[in-house]
């Protein structure tokens, strides 16, 4: 099972990619603070972080190895979501 360790492990590698565009790279360390923000239930923080990432994913100036990467995390996510 994906842990919130490992997606965030994940959103740091794509933040700290310079391959990726700046706007998406500010968007997976979005992704993350909202994660980690634990005022939220864990099915809320996943939606959150998945609905930012969702955005990034369909944003047409993303190399494709991003994009899957994103595709990855939203995947570990609602994984995590659902088995909560």
């Amino acid at each position: 099972m994906a842990s919130i360790k490992s997606v965030c492990d994940a959103l740091d590698m794509l933040s700290e990619d310079n391959s990726v565009p700046r706007n998406i790279r500010r968007g997976a360390g979005d992704a993350k603070v909202r994660l980690l923000n634990e005022k939220d239930a864990l099915d809320v923080r996943c939606a959150g972080a998945i609905n930012i990432l969702d955005d990034l994913a369909n944003d047409p100036n993303i190399p494709m190895h991003g994009r899957t990467m994103i595709w990855q995390i939203i995947s570990q996510l609602e994984t995590i979501a659902q088995g909560k």
